[in-house]
C-alpha cells in the first residue's frame, strides 16, 4: 500500500531533521490527513504542546527537546497522538473534564490530587499513542528514558515518612511518581519491551514504598489492559474508575 507523503513543516530556531525523519518512519505504516506545523521555540523550559484544528495540527516544542537524543521519538509520539485524534479514538475525543466530574461528583479534592487525575488521563492517552509508536519504532531509547527519569524522580523526591510520550519529572510528588512508574511498566509490558529483571522494576518498587496510598499494581494493570478499541462509554467508564482508584486510594490510606 502506498501512502501519500505527510505534510510536515518546521519553523523556528531548531533542526527539521528529527521531525522529517519521524515523518518518514511514521509514514511507512500510518498517515495523517492534515498537515503538521512544527514551531520550535528557543525557550528551553517551554512545554511540548500539540493543538488540533480543522485544517492542521500544530506542535510547539523547545529547541532543547528538538535537539535532544529523544527528538525523533518525541516527534513520532506526537504524530501518533495526531493520528488518534484524526481517527476519533475516544481517548483523544472524550472530555477529560466530563469524566472527572462524573468520578469526583460530591467529593472535595485538593488541587494537587486533581492535577494528578489529569495526568492519569494523559497517561491513558499516551498508552494509545504509543501503541502506534511502539508498533513502528524501536523501544530501546524509551526504556532507557523511563529508567533515567524515574531514577531522577526518586532521587529528588521530597522526604516522606517510612512506608512516594509525559516525562517522569524530577522533584515530583511521590504519589504521582508511583503512578508514573505504573504507567512506564504497563506500556513496556503491553509491548513485551522489557525483561523481568530490568532495573525499572526495582525503581517501581521503591516508588511504591514511598507512596503507600497509591495502588501501583492496580494502576499498572489498568494501564496495561486498556482495550484497543473501546467505544466512548467504555472509555469514559475506564477513566472514571481509574480516577476513583487514585482518589479513594488516598482517602482509604488516610482513614
Amino acid at each position: 500500500m502506498v501512502h501519500k507523503h505527510m505534510d510536515v513543516r518546521v519553523t523556528g530556531p531548531g533542526p527539521a531533521e528529527p521531525f522529517l525523519s519521524a515523518r518518514d518512519l511514521f509514514g511507512t505504516e500510518y498517515d495523517l490527513e492534515l498537515p503538521v506545523i512544527v514551531r520550535v521555540r528557543e525557550n528551553p523550559d517551554e512545554r511540548t504542546v500539540a493543538g488540533h484544528y480543522d485544517d492542521r495540527h500544530e506542535l510547539v516544542v523547545s529547541r532543547r527537546a528538538a535537539t535532544s537524543a529523544m527528538g525523533r521519538e518525541l516527534a513520532l509520539h506526537e504524530f501518533a497522538h495526531m493520528a488518534r485524534y484524526e481517527e476519533g479514538h475516544p481517548s483523544h475525543r472524550q472530555s477529560t473534564e466530563e469524566a472527572l466530574f462524573l468520578a469526583l461528583a460530591g467529593r472535595s479534592v485538593e488541587r494537587r490530587k486533581l492535577s494528578h487525575c489529569y495526568q492519569i488521563a494523559n497517561h491513558m492517552k499516551d498508552i494509545y499513542a504509543d501503541d502506534i509508536t511502539l508498533d513502528i519504532g524501536p523501544s530501546r531509547k524509551l526504556v532507557a528514558f523511563f529508567e533515567s527519569s524515574l531514577a531522577a524522580a526518586l532521587a529528588d523526591s521530597p522526604p516522606t515518612a517510612p512506608g512516594e510520550w509525559n516525562r517522569l519529572t524530577s522533584a515530583a510528588d511521590p504519589e504521582i511518581t508511583a503512578v508514573n512508574a505504573a504507567f512506564a511498566l504497563a506500556l513496556l509490558e503491553r509491548h513485551d519491551a522489557i525483561d523481568d529483571d530490568h532495573r525499572l522494576y526495582d525503581l517501581a518498587r521503591a516508588a511504591s514504598a514511598d507512596a503507600p496510598n497509591v495502588p501501583l499494581e492496580t494502576f499498572k494493570r489498568r494501564f496495561r489492559s486498556l482495550a484497543a478499541d473501546p467505544d466512548e462509554s467504555q472509555y469514559r467508564k475506564t477513566l472514571v474508575d481509574a480516577t476513583r482508584d487514585y482518589v479513594l486510594g488516598n482517602e482509604q490510606a488516610a482513614d
